[in-house]
């Protein structure tokens, strides 16, 4: 009878999820769904499972969620299923794409989001051909619009995904465009400026979970706004939009 109970309230929970589009809420749900143990936790694994192996669904924020809590917070014998299912993790790194990116999505992953910061800027300036053309290491307004779509979509969907959608270059511009542009503005709400003045690199950064939403990947603000602008204009955002 326990294990009927708690399989409905489970069943309750799941239902709950999938109709929630709040992330703070799916935080909760997820968080009480592991706190019944192994049953819990089995779970969701399976709706993983089932929605990224077995249906091959595109994947989305809320499957980054529960790989999430999977991964930090289940128990032995679900941590190694649940590696053994996504042994690269959730997104598949198709080969049509110009760089390897699995080392940036295992930064990610593990939430070492000060160095995937460092290897995002790095691939940026490889998609440029910097490396190649010139002996700089940053971007000029003009090296955006070379960026191969699909490579600018992957690099910000790893962020997004690993980050609860709270990270990401198409984050940033929704909060920007929301804010009609106002660059100022934008400073303040991603966490950029504080009373005015641009944070100090590194030290003065937030490299967790509970950054502001928008507050990475960094782009550096002091060479003014042309090369960030031009990311925003990016036309990788209306092919997906």
């Amino acid at each position: 009878m326990k294990d009927l109970n708690c399989n409905s309230i489970i069943t309750e929970q799941f239902a709950s999820l999938n109709m929630s589009f709040d992330r703070t809420q799916q935080v909760k749900i997820i968080e009480q769904i592991m706190q019944s143990g192994k049953v819990g936790q089995e779970a969701l694994l399976n709706f993983l499972v089932n929605r990224c192996i077995l249906q091959k669904k595109n994947i989305e924020v809320l499957d980054g969620l529960i790989f999430e809590f999977l991964y930090f917070y289940s128990i032995d014998d679900i941590k190694k299923r649940l590696n053994s299912y996504f042994a690269s993790g959730l997104i598949d790194l198709k080969s049509s794409l110009q760089l390897n990116y699995q080392p940036l999505q295992d930064l990610l992953i593990n939430h070492n989001f000060q160095q995937a910061d460092k290897l995002t800027q790095s691939y940026l300036c490889s998609l440029a051909n910097l490396d190649r053309k010139y002996n700089r290491n940053w971007l000029y307004f003009t090296d955006v619009f070379s960026l191969p779509t699909q490579d600018l979509y992957i690099l910000d969907k790893l962020w997004r995904v690993y980050s609860r959608n709270k990270f990401g270059f198409s984050i940033q511009r929704k909060i920007w465009l929301s804010i009609n542009c106002n660059w100022e503005k934008l400073w303040i709400r991603i966490g950029w400026n504080k009373n005015g003045i641009p944070l100090r690199y590194p030290g003065e950064f937030i490299w967790n979970i509970d950054a502001p939403d928008g507050h990475l990947p960094l782009f550096n603000q002091l060479r003014g706004v042309q090369v960030i602008a031009a990311l925003f204009n990016h036309n990788v955002w209306s092919d997906h939009e």
